[in-house]
């Protein structure tokens, strides 16, 4: 099952069932948090929850509330305050090549690698523990709150001080915590994670910095199981013309990490286990534009796509405000 978060010409929002161009609307349901919440107090999944409420015929078509620009991010809170975004990176089979072909260097002698391509190797060698086990830590990094989600279709801004805006085509877990304080993964859908990666690659001790930027995930979000083994496609668009175009996987056949040791390390921490907050967590990714040198640039447009996700997750890139003035920060 894929749901979608969508609103009407009049504000209205809705939940939507997609199948094929047709939405079919949720009764009585506003968010997809509401639904997965009500799921969890009831003792089953989303899907039994969906078909508990029943579902009808929306006059709306899919890829016209796409075009509208009424396609919501899939999962969201009504205070982006209790909305966490945060994501690990080196997860992926690659990924240590894509940050400057770190882990080439001679893995038999430790004491000459990168912390990259050390942590990298650690992920090969124990972050696939036995189920019920606990393996190796990744990389974490905080992304931001609910505020710096952007919708489906919607641009990104690039702020005044930024170096680079580039595309991080991943998958990412969406989750709520419980009225029991416990975890629960309401699906997966596409993400862009857009990063500054010049920035980034000046020292990775900014990594922190790069990562303070916009984010958007969706349309759709995709109810059940991951596949082990997915092939999903990263273009940047300028105008009509395809400008730059390669192929990415995940699914945890081309991972480092297993899933489930991913989430151990994420809600092992007691603040992330608030009742009723909302966490979107990004996986990673091996594929980016400027692994190729590629320089993105106003106006271009980001389109992720998987088969297995329904339709793209497309955004552009705007500038964003003005940058804070140095010293302008008033004292009380």
């Amino acid at each position: 099952m894929r749901l979608i978060q969508f609103e009407t010409s009049q504000g209205q929002r809705h939940v939507g069932v997609i199948e094929g161009d047709q939405i079919h609307v949720v009764i009585a349901t506003q968010t997809t948090r509401e639904l997965a919440l009500d799921a969890i107090r009831k003792g089953h999944g989303l899907v039994a929850e969906v078909l508990a409420r029943g579902t009808e015929a929306s006059p709306f078509s899919y890829s016209q509330t796409l075009e509208e620009g009424r396609v919501l991010p899939p999962l969201d809170h009504a205070d982006p305050a209790h909305c966490l975004i945060s994501g690990t990176g080196l997860t992926h089979l690659g990924s240590a090549s894509t940050r400057d072909k770190m882990h080439q260097q001679n893995t038999a002698d430790e004491s000459a690698m990168t912390d990259t391509a050390r942590i990298f190797q650690w992920g090969i060698e124990g972050g696939r523990p036995a189920s019920g086990t606990v393996g190796v830590q990744p990389e974490w990094f905080y992304k931001g709150d609910g505020s710096i989600v952007v919708r489906p279709g919607s641009p990104f801004n690039k702020p005044a001080f930024a170096e680079d805006a580039g595309e991080e085509p991943e998958l990412t877990g969406l989750y709520v915590v419980g009225d029991d304080g416990k975890p629960y993964r309401v699906g997966f859908a596409l993400g862009n994670e857009f990063s500054d990666h010049v920035m980034e690659r000046r020292n990775y001790l900014y990594l922190a910095h790069s990562k303070l930027r916009n984010c958007s995930f969706g349309p759709e979000l995709r109810v059940g199981e991951l596949p082990r083994h997915l092939t999903g496609k990263s273009r940047i668009l300028r105008g009509n013309e395809v400008v730059w175009e390669k192929e990415f996987l995940s699914g945890e056949d081309n991972m480092c990490h297993s899933l489930e040791n991913l989430e151990y390390h994420h809600f092992k921490y007691p603040q992330f286990l608030r009742p009723g907050d909302v966490h979107v967590h990004f996986f990673g990714t091996a594929t980016l534009s400027v692994a190729d040198n590629f320089h993105t640039q106003e106006g271009d447009r980001f389109e992720i796509s998987m088969p297995e996700f329904g339709a793209p997750l497309v955004n552009g890139i705007q500038a964003g405000p003005a940058e804070l003035p140095a010293g302008k920060v008033a004292t009380l």
